[in-house]
């Protein structure tokens, strides 16, 4: 009985090990959120308008409004215009709204874009791997990372009524030259 008794709790011990060796590989993978205060997750994806790549990396030193959308996605509409003009307010060597659709079929959110005009790119992410990498819990979700690539801002949901406090929150950003 002794002999069967030492033989679990040795058992016992290596799974616990090699449960902890797989955690460490798999946790990093899994739950990676963009809270505020990360380091925003670096991607490259292909453009919704097939014309190349967009790439967070590109817009390091710059403030970045990161906003994911659908054309499904009503808040997502509403959204569109009020960071055009977002855009607009700011110098564009000091700030940039670059854009995630994640619609399944990117023909969708094309169509929707001939009717809401942009002037920020928007990458096409159909597979979902961006809002999984950044932790999206709600549709929209944006993003306000400052010029060193950190997360200052998680903002889900949109409403027109945020929009002024958007105003503020990068304009702070903006004016921080750090």
């Amino acid at each position: 009985m002794r002999n069967y008794q030492k033989l679990g709790i040795k058992q016992a011990i290596r799974l616990v090990a090699v449960i902890g060796v797989l955690a460490a590989f798999i946790a990093p993978g899994l739950g990676r959120a963009a809270d505020e205060g990360d380091l925003a997750p670096a991607f490259a994806a292909r453009s919704l308008n097939g014309d190349g790549t967009v790439s967070l990396g590109s817009y390091r030193g710059k403030v970045v409004y990161l906003d994911f959308w659908a054309s499904w996605c009503a808040p997502c509409q509403a959204a569109l215009p009020a960071l055009e003009e977002l855009r607009k307010e700011f110098p564009s060597d000091q700030f940039a709204v670059i854009a995630v659709n994640v619609d399944q079929d990117p023909e969708k959110a094309l169509r929707l874009l001939e009717k809401h005009k942009i002037g920020y790119p928007s990458a096409s992410d159909p597979e979902g791997k961006l809002p999984e990498t950044f932790g999206l819990k709600t549709m929209p979700t944006s993003y306000l990372i400052d010029r060193q690539g950190v997360v200052r801002v998680v903002h889900p949901g949109f409403r027109t009524s945020d929009v002024d406090g958007l105003r503020k929150q990068i304009r702070a950003l903006v004016e921080t030259k750090k």
